[in-house]
């Protein structure tokens, strides 16, 4: 029998218990995970002053240069421990082991390697020679300081990719964090407060509460006036909640929200490459990635062909065992999640959607009917406005449509609400660089998917989020300039 967690609140470097608790389940089987404790009230305020205080201790005295290399010890610890991370990343999310070790653990790595590289660019100082039209003459400099105390609050499809790829750069611009990761995923946020103190954070630098939303931590941490800023990625209307908690405090925020992300595929691509790349696309961690493709549109020449092979691609993929290595596709978070994508399967079919693969539940006949598994599901025959093709599922689904002209594309891509990402299947350079910028998106791939270098800005437009992650953006978030003038005198 799988050994149960008792998962604590961490606050100054030690652990809290809460006066209640909640369970976590495995999505693979439905058994029992880890025993949670949920923060109140005073331990979120606790959290929030135990920040503050390491704000003034030693974090807060820390040089740059071993700030940085505290960060490269990070890596290197998470590298070291990155099977047990593994592990708290499958237990909470079900997903295929290899996934976890190549896609979120590799990337947790890399944020803080990257956060240690980047951590001067915190600090980088702008300056100007100033003269006024009376003869006046001036020195201006910006000081970079850090914003203070971050709520970093993440959703729980990559619990552990996207809490290092807030805590790392906030960290970098010198600010301390409290941590609420999602109630359905709180495994890594635990082990992560662990692994960093084991590389030598102070205490307090890094806090985790755990626990719900309205009316539990998420509301008591994103309502604090003690909080100087506010980091989240998740659903839209979760977004607007926390606007509306951080509106009477003026808390800077910054969200990573929804997608319905459009694939453009023209008649001039690779084929066989725009199947396979949409097939990843779409499928990818079972459709629970923000980035992942729910509409697609394809050229009429070469659209039933198209279906055909990505129907193939969506049959090969076997769910299972997440140790299995015929696993294909892991289940969904949940079987409340589950119900969700399974009513938009039911609605697009009272629309008059055409099913190619999927749209039940799977059976296994065995414990896995415990857990949330949904296959792969395609559908096509749907107008631009049905409920399906508007809104976003964020399943292991996808609606195909024709297209006839690249005018006509650009217009369906552009037509949602949400404006996150969009890829181009084109073999024409010149198509490439008239679609991709005319595309109502913060990022915009050509001929491929999930393609990141860190130092780029990410975030959407519309329904999909507010500011900038990564690089230089991240930067001008986690940290705010002083202007400092110096009159020059005259000889």
């Amino acid at each position: 029998m799988a050994t149960v967690a008792t998962l604590l609140n961490v606050v100054g470097g030690r652990g809290v218990e809460g006066e209640r608790t909640f369970t976590k389940v495995s999505p693979v089987d439905g058994s029992l995970v880890a025993q949670v404790h949920e923060a109140s009230g005073e331990t979120v305020d606790a959290a929030v002053r135990a920040a503050r205080d390491a704000l003034s201790g030693p974090w807060g005295r820390l040089r740059t240069v071993d700030r940085a290399a505290l960060l490269r010890r990070v890596a290197r610890t998470v590298e070291e421990r990155a099977e047990e991370f593994v592990a708290a990343e499958v237990a909470d999310t079900g997903k295929p082991l290899e996934l976890a070790r190549r896609l979120d653990v590799a990337r947790a790595v890399a944020n803080f390697d990257h956060a240690a590289d980047f951590v001067y660019g915190t600090e980088r100082q702008e300056s100007y020679s100033t003269e006024t039209g009376d003869g006046r003459r001036a020195l201006n400099y910006a000081y970079r300081k850090p914003m203070g105390v971050v709520a970093v609050i993440v959703p729980w499809n990559l619990p552990l990719l996207l809490l290092t790829w807030k805590v790392a750069p906030a960290l970098a611009a010198g600010n301390t964090v409290v941590v609420k990761p999602s109630e359905l995923t709180p495994s890594s946020a635990t082990l992560l407060a662990e692994a960093m103190a084991e590389a030598g954070v102070p205490d307090g630098v890094v806090n985790v509460v755990h626990g719900f939303g309205p009316g539990s931590t998420g509301e008591y941490l994103t309502s604090h006036p003690g909080i100087d800023a506010i980091t989240f990625t998740g659903e839209s209307a979760t977004g607007s909640a926390i606007m509306t908690a951080a509106a009477p405090n003026l808390t800077p925020v910054s969200f990573e929200l929804g997608g319905k992300n459009a694939a453009l595929v023209f008649t001039d691509t690779d084929l066989g490459r725009a199947v396979r790349g949409t097939a990843r696309s779409v499928f990818t961690n079972a459709g629970q990635v923000c980035l992942c493709t729910e509409r697609v549109y394809v050229q009429r020449p070469i659209f039933d062909e198209f279906v055909a092979g990505l129907t193939d691609e969506a049959l090969a993929l076997v769910p299972g065992r997440p140790d299995d290595p015929r696993t294909g596709i892991g289940p969904l978070i949940s079987r409340e999640h589950r119900a969700k994508v399974r009513s938009y399967c039911e609605l697009a079919i009272k629309e008059g959607a055409t099913v190619h693969a999927g749209a039940e539940p799977i059976l296994f006949g065995n414990e896995l009917d415990q857990g949330a598994f949904f296959p792969p599901t395609i559908w096509t025959g749907l107008g631009r406005d049905a409920v399906t093709v508007t809104d976003e599922v964020f399943g292991p689904v996808c609606h195909v449509a024709p297209f006839d002209t690249e005018e006509e594309a650009v217009a369906l891509a552009n037509g949602s609400e949400y404006g996150l990402a969009a890829t181009v299947w084109t073999g024409d350079v010149d198509r490439a660089h008239r679609v991709a910028p005319a595309l109502d998106v913060g990022l915009a791939w050509v001929n491929s998917w999930w393609l990141r270098d860190l130092r780029s800005p990410f975030g959407g437009n519309g329904r999909s989020g507010l500011g900038r992650e990564g690089g230089r953006a991240a930067a001008d978030f986690y940290s705010h300039p002083t202007n400092v003038c110096i009159e020059i005198g005259p000889r």
